[in-house]
């Protein structure tokens, strides 16, 4: 096919069977098609990883400085394109789509400086006469597989790093969402990466993702996406005594205290629950509210969610854009009947919407009479769907937000001192909000959580280091 987008195998463009990106706010809508690598390709893109490490992991900082920079530079340059490719492809609205264009584009520049900061110890031995060094070094060849809901942002957050610090990379993307990261690779084999230190196999995680687990020439992998593929994929690499990084997923609790200020609350719970139609790993799907308070921060909620716009992503108006496909969708549909068999009270949406275009819009849904060992309220759903349970007091709700075998991101809206000091110290997660959304993070900082949500070291800021780099401790006979 003359206008298919092609894997990247050791710096040569490569075709493969063709599939098409389809737009989930208009199904009509071809954004374009994208070879599916088979795996005899998986397989040579990790011989030319392999091939590329010795001579890219003692590449010179300032190269790697300057490859990183330069694609910092031209996605931000393109963010408005690149938003809307990602809007097209994902659902986001155009504005979610742009800002995290720009997001990714912040984390190349921060690693692109990184590059020039890293930095090891000379100290001095228990032994006279005898030099230690303590330095870092690139791990090898990495295995990046990331999620649809984030097509830009995550490939980021993991090939910067890597490439930052010397290692190769292989890298599997969404099969929904090949665009972004076919764009986000050809900016960067352009910036001057040498053949074969990036490439790209897209495809279907069954084949593509399966030749990368399996290989032992992949010496990392990290991975984004449901918390059983995660774990399967951890037990994996523990065959193979290999490295990995594990993100995958949270059931995140947001607490609302009688004290809180409503108009804070509501917004916090809007934004963290219900934009990017709630598929954030982050999303704050379960809800728990004071007594005190419930009746009229679910009034307050329901006006807030019924006055949102639903539809094409693209149109300025939207607040909402669609679920990401039909699967999805369906999975949404059959955990609203779940809530309803399982007794909790469906207070407003959760049903199909037509547009002008045939697409996945569906109304975000609101339960209450929830309680903690419902599905609904236990389970992942990923979709713009969450769950109101009412509690005593704060004691009770921190024991609810931690009774999860999650542990990404927990909030809690109040304008108490002592309960805000007393939730950052004991919510089981690994971020924490006070009077913020539970989604939404900087780049600068470590992002993940505890129990099942997190495996492995912590992503972005400069605590990425700990999973790109090995540590070598070196002694010297003075």
């Amino acid at each position: 096919m003359s206008d298919q987008k092609q894997n990247f195998i050791g710096g040569t463009w490569v075709a493969g069977d063709a599939a098409a990106n389809i737009n989930p706010s208009n199904t009509a809508d071809i954004i374009g098609h994208y070879a599916r690598a088979n795996e005899a390709q998986a397989l040579d893109a990790i011989s030319a990883a392999k091939a590329a490490f010795p001579a890219w992991s003692r590449s010179a900082p300032l190269e790697r400085h300057g490859i990183l920079r330069r694609a910092s530079d031209e996605i931000l340059a393109r963010k408005n394109e690149l938003g809307q490719l990602l809007s097209r492809e994902e659902g986001k609205t155009l504005a979610e789509g742009i800002g995290e264009t720009v997001r990714a584009a912040q984390i190349f520049d921060f690693f692109a400086g990184e590059a020039l900061r890293l930095a090891g110890e000379t100290v001095p031995s228990v032994r006279p006469g005898v030099g230690v060094e303590v330095t870092r070094e690139a791990v090898g060849v990495v295995g990046v597989i990331t999620p649809w809901n984030f097509p830009i942002a995550i490939p980021a957050w993991k090939l910067a790093p890597a490439l930052c610090y010397g290692n190769t990379v292989v890298f599997k993307p969404a099969d929904l969402v090949p665009g972004c990261a076919w764009e986000l690779v050809d900016i960067l084999q352009r910036a001057g990466l040498p053949e074969g230190v990036l490439n790209l196999v897209m495809g279907r995680g069954s084949v593509v993702g399966q030749a990368i687990v399996q290989s032992p020439d992949v010496d990392a992998l990290t991975f984004t996406g449901s918390q059983p593929t995660g774990a399967a994929l951890a037990l994996d690499s523990a065959k193979l005594m290999r490295k990995s990084q594990m993100e995958m997923g949270g059931k995140n609790p947001f607490i609302v205290l009688a004290d809180a200020d409503l108009d804070v609350a509501v917004d916090c719970v809007t934004q963290g629950t219900f934009f990017s139609t709630g598929q954030r790993c982050t999303a704050s799907s379960r809800i728990i509210v004071e007594d005190a308070i419930h009746d009229k921060f679910v009034t307050t909620l329901s006006e807030r969610i019924n006055a949102l716009t639903v539809g094409d992503a693209l149109d300025p108006a939207t607040q909402i854009g669609p679920v990401v496909d039909a699967s999805q969708l369906a999975q949404n549909e059959g955990y609203i009947q779940i809530g309803q068999a399982e007794g909790a009270r469906l207070v407003t949406g959760g049903e199909r919407l037509t547009r002008s275009t045939e697409g996945f819009f569906q109304r975000p849904a609101l339960f209450t009479d929830c309680t903690n060992d419902m599905r609904i309220a236990r389970e992942e759903i990923f979709g713009p769907v969450a769950a109101v349970i009412r509690v005593a007091d704060y004691d009770a709700a921190l024991d609810v937000a931690n009774d999860t075998h999650f542990g990404l991101s927990a909030g809690i809206a109040t304008t108490s001192l002592k309960h805000a000091t007393h939730f950052k110290r004991n919510a089981e997660a690994g971020m924490v909000m006070v009077n913020v959304p539970t989604a939404g993070v900087d780049f600068h900082v470590p992002f993940g959580g505890r129990k099942a949500s997190s495996f492995g070291p912590r992503e972005q800021g400069r605590y990425a280091v700990e999973f790109y780099t090995t540590v070598k401790t070196a002694y010297t006979l003075a």
